[in-house]
């Protein structure tokens, strides 16, 4: 009889951590969906930034400058008579660019900082946390204009100043972090059986804030976006002719905006559009893979089913 039961029931196949979690984004977080279309739609549209664009980054049409939308230009073109969405389009490859590689560098900054300075602790931690607290001590955005005036402008230098500025502002997050994982018993467990500290820190204690980790990089990536448009449209970012859409906005964007509106605009709304999206898609991400965020309330419909089971 036992044997009958176990032929007639079939286990369903397991799904995958990834795909369980595309379908909660996808039921549970539709801005979070949304947000991470945006978001891959930013990573085609750099990576493929030679196929999309109508024409050159730099492609001149002197007969046709400051004109408006139309067929052969569809946002219009600026005051040279370049094509305002090929500009665009190779400007996301900008953002794309600076916004990975910088998050990258911070977040590596941020984790090697923040575990060290909390599983070591002692005189090593209070040196860390006064460099740290002097760091923030200065408006970032008086700091990177500093150290670019000194460096020189270029796409390299304003990612390696994001990424080691929004590292060492970062480290206080994941020291906090470690400082809560390391009193674990498993922890100390390992540290009686004479496992080095290499060896706790990777088996140990950076899985458990991985997590953490995946959602602060998310996070941060809209905030680097935004910082390199503000250096590129105050003059110490990316230098010209290379597009980038805080430099678009820039320059001589102020002296044809009445005559043009399209060169304000459409950089404008696509910088607006990429942060939003990016910022709904990492909020999301947290929701969903913050432990302490699982129980469903104050997620969309599932306060209104939670009220309906008490009923």
């Amino acid at each position: 009889m036992a044997e009958k039961l176990s032929e007639g029931i079939t286990e369903k196949p397991r799904r995958s951590k990834l795909t369980e979690l595309f379908i909660r984004m996808v039921k549970e977080k539709p801005l979070g969906t949304l947000g991470a279309v945006i978001t891959l739609l930013l990573l085609l549209t750099g990576i493929f930034a030679n196929y999309l664009a109508p024409y050159g980054m730099n492609a001149i049409h002197p007969t046709h400058a400051l004109e408006g939308p139309s067929s052969q230009f569809l946002l219009g073109t600026d005051n040279l008579g370049r094509d305002l969405l090929s500009r665009i389009i190779f400007g996301a490859r900008i953002s794309v660019i600076v916004g990975l590689v910088a998050t990258l560098i911070s977040t590596f900054i941020s984790v090697f900082l923040g575990i060290l300075s909390a599983y070591i602790g002692g005189i090593f931690d209070l040196l860390i946390q006064r460099f740290v607290d002097a760091v923030l001590c200065v408006p970032s955005l008086i700091l990177l204009m500093l150290l670019i005036s000194i460096m020189g402008t270029g796409m390299w230098q304003v990612i390696i100043l994001l990424g080691v500025a929004g590292g060492i502002s970062g480290s206080r997050m994941i020291r906090s972090l470690v400082i809560g994982i390391k009193e674990n018993m498993y922890v100390q467990s390992a540290e009686a059986i004479g496992a080095t500290t290499w060896k706790i820190v990777i088996q140990h204690i950076l899985p458990n804030i991985m997590a953490p980790i995946i959602i602060i990089f998310s996070m941060t990536v809209p905030s680097v976006i935004l910082a390199e448009a503000g250096l590129s449209f105050l003059g110490f970012g990316i230098p010209p002719p290379t597009p980038s859409w805080g430099g678009m906005l820039s320059g001589n964007t102020a002296r044809f905006m009445i005559q043009a509106p399209g060169l304000a605009f459409w950089p404008g709304f696509a910088l607006a559009l990429v942060v939003y999206g990016v910022n709904m898609f990492g909020d999301a991400l947290r929701d969903l893979l913050d432990p302490r965020l699982r129980g469903g309330v104050g997620r969309y419909g599932m306060k209104v089913k939670l009220q309906r089971r008490d009923k």
